[in-house]
């Protein structure tokens, strides 16, 4: 018998820039966790890990439709109803010239189908910064560039539109909007929306609108829908349930391809061609989309005003610590506040879980300027948990670099 001659299977040279930063320091908690510490969890935005629940409505129409034998395989595109659903809740919105509307695992599929579907090597993709990690992760992967556009602090995180405009090369072929923002909490505004419109007609890029958070905002702070404002420019809009409707886990997700069908036509071909090949997306949970989408969520109003209490509270506590500045989140689960400290603020939260067992995540793993130091807090748990948290973190700055 033949003895295979011993081998390293390498890993593909374009996962050496994918990073998760929202789970790296997991590991780090978990053996925290063995010797019997208890970790405070500010790192993930997942409601359903605190005292927030799936509506039951939805429940009740996922376990219906599972009873009912939707157990197989779903169309490639997804159910008629929920694509029904998703196209009236986008048109109610004032989004008009909708070519296409398709129905993922998950925002995240959506983005990857999406980029892989549009982008060659040697492209690139404008993407904010500081911004989700899964673009950066979706481009290492295809082996596209990332084109990193600033998101201005002292402009309460609006993209600077002439820096963005100054960005565009020849191999651009498109921006992302994540709107409301996440890490920084930002909702943008209609005037630089209009901007970033007039931009990408400019230079025939198609927007990719990723507004998962549409419904999550604050302060009276009215999500605008990217597509309302350019209906003659190519546009997808991601949505989904995973975060104004509770249901993180079920990985419902959609997307709403608009603008002139000349211009889209082989670009949704295309991305037809890769749902096909995945089969489908989750059966039973699309019948959830339906009834979420249906009028006003009833559960919305108390979720949004556990939410404020927590933004609030968040936010008087960064304006009483020391060394901690933070702009006002307007939308979405997290507080992006910035640091004045001498250190990298990888070292820094490595620091506080390990010394304080308080778990954020640190602000370069989403990307942030030159020279400045950030972290991004998720406000979701309950406030006793919270003030114990910030309470925490408090110390460790005034422990570590003095008031």
């Amino acid at each position: 018998m033949l003895t295979a001659k011993a081998f390293e299977v390498l890993v593909a040279k374009n996962l050496q820039h994918v990073r998760s930063p929202i789970r790296d320091l997991a590991a780090v908690a978990d053996e925290l966790r063995r010797q019997g510490k208890t970790i405070l969890m500010l790192n993930i935005g997942d409601p359903l890990d605190c005292d927030f629940s799936t509506p039951a409505e939805l429940v009740e129409a996922v376990v219906k439709a599972m009873r009912n034998g939707k157990n197989g395989y779903a169309p490639a595109l997804g159910i008629a109803e929920a694509l029904g659903a998703i196209r009236a809740d986008a048109e109610r919105k004032g989004i008009c010239n909708i070519q296409d509307v398709f129905i993922t695992d998950g925002v995240s599929e959506a983005v990857d189908i999406c980029l892989t579907a549009l982008l060659n090597p040697g492209d690139d993709l404008l993407v904010p910064r500081p911004g989700y990690p899964l673009y950066t992760a979706v481009l290492a992967k295809i082996g596209a560039g990332r084109n990193p556009y600033d998101l201005a602090e002292e402009l309460e995180w609006e993209p600077d539109v002439e820096s963005l405009a100054a960005r565009v090369t020849p191999a651009t072929r498109g921006i992302v909007l994540i709107n409301p923002n996440n890490p920084t909490g930002a909702v943008h505004s209609r005037r630089t929306l209009e901007a970033i419109a007039e931009l990408a007609r400019q230079h025939n890029l198609i927007i990719f609108a990723d507004e998962i958070y549409d419904r999550v905002t604050f302060d009276g702070a009215g999500h605008v829908p990217f597509a309302t404002l350019a209906p003659d420019i190519p546009v997808v809009t991601f949505g989904g349930l995973s975060k104004g409707f509770l249901a993180t886990g079920w990985r419902v997700g959609w997307c709403v391809v608009s603008g002139p069908a000349a211009a889209v036509r082989s670009y949704v071909e295309g991305m037809h061609k890769l749902l096909r090949t995945r089969l489908s997306a989750n059966h039973p949970v699309q019948y959830a989309v339906r009834p979420a989408l249906a009028g006003m969520p009833q559960h919305l109003p108390g979720t949004m005003a556990k939410l404020q209490a927590r933004r609030d509270l968040t936010v008087e506590w960064c304006k009483a610590t020391p060394r901690v500045h933070c702009v006002t989140p307007k939308g979405g689960f997290y507080a992006f506040p910035r640091l004045d400290i001498p250190e990298d603020d990888l070292d820094f939260v490595k620091g506080l879980l390990l010394e304080k067992q308080v778990l954020v995540v640190h602000g370069g793993g989403f990307g942030e300027q030159a020279g400045t130091r950030h972290i991004r807090i998720v406000f979701l748990p309950q406030e006793p948990t919270l003030r114990r948290a910030y309470q925490a973190i408090g110390d460790f700055i005034a422990g570590r670099y003095g008031g």
